[in-house]
Order: C-alpha cells, then structure tokens, then sequence
C-alpha cells in the first residue's frame, strides 16, 4: 500500500508559479565639464551721518556733494567735517565707501574673466583616461579622468512575483 501511495503521490501534477519576471538593467555615465566663469559685478555705496557737526563739500558750508559717477562708479567728493561752533557739545560723525566694480567697456572674451569682486572660474575637464565598462555579469569597471570629469555606473536588477 505505501508503494502504491508514493506511485500516486508522483503522478499527481504539482501547481507551477509561473508569474515572476526579473529585469536587469545596467549604464555607464561619463562626462566632462566645459570650461565655466561666473562672475558678480558689485556697486558703489556711501552713507555719511553726524550730529553736532558742520560740514562742507569743500566750496559751500552746509552741504554735501552729490559726487560724480564714471564708468559705474561713484565718486562721493571731498567731505569736510567739523565741530559746530558751540564748544563742549557732543557731536558725532561717520562715513562709509565701498567702490564698486567698473562697467565694461567691451564684452568679456572667452576664457577670460572679468575683475569683479567676486568670480568663481572652473577649468575644462579633461578625459585623461576616464572609462567604464559593465560586463554581462555585472562586474563593473570606472576608470577616473582628469580634472572636472564624473564617472557613474550602476546595475539594478529587479525581480517580481505576482
């Protein structure tokens, strides 16, 4: 009887799962970056401020110049201060300058970078020996490069059962 039981037991077809399906997906990114500038142009600023104190643009008491701006950039003048005539008075007075960065009279070349105040300047890259190389088994090989390059590579392999 068991003998008969294990001849039926094999007979029997067994169910099959056959909803499952697997992707495998593999890349190689090189790249080399171009040459890059990038550049701010700041403007002039003055400020000027005082209590208990006289001053003059160097020709009329009493008042300040407007100054005079070339080429974007601002020129305050010549600003006198003095103590008012009153003596023993608290007075105070303070002024500030920042030059600005000049207008360009023509644009700027390429490669060249203009003199602002504040540049950032990047060279172009340089592949050098920069490679890559995925094989069928998904054995990954990057091989760096020069300045201003990236290498990137990845395999997914994905697998699902429904």
């Amino acid at each position: 009887m068991k003998k008969f039981f294990l001849l039926i037991a094999l007979a029997t077809p067994l169910p099959v799962l056959s909803d499952i399906s697997h992707s495998i997906s593999s890349s190689i990114s090189l790249t080399v970056g171009g040459a890059t500038s990038v550049s701010e142009r700041i403007g002039s600023s003055f400020s000027i401020s005082g209590t208990g104190v006289d001053v003059t643009d160097g020709t009329t008491a009493g008042t300040l110049s407007a100054g005079t701006i070339t080429s974007g950039i601002y020129s305050p003048g010549t600003i006198s201060a003095t103590q008012n005539a009153t003596g023993g008075e608290n007075f105070s007075f303070s002024q500030s300058y920042t030059q600005g960065d000049a207008v360009p009279t023509a644009a700027p070349t390429v490669g060249e970078v203009p003199n602002f105040s504040d540049v950032t300047s990047t060279a172009g890259g340089t592949a050098g020996d920069l490679a890559g190389t995925i094989t069928s088994a998904g054995a990954m090989t990057v091989t760096a490069g020069g300045a201003n390059t990236e290498a990137v590579g990845q395999v997914i392999s994905t697998l699902i059962t429904h």
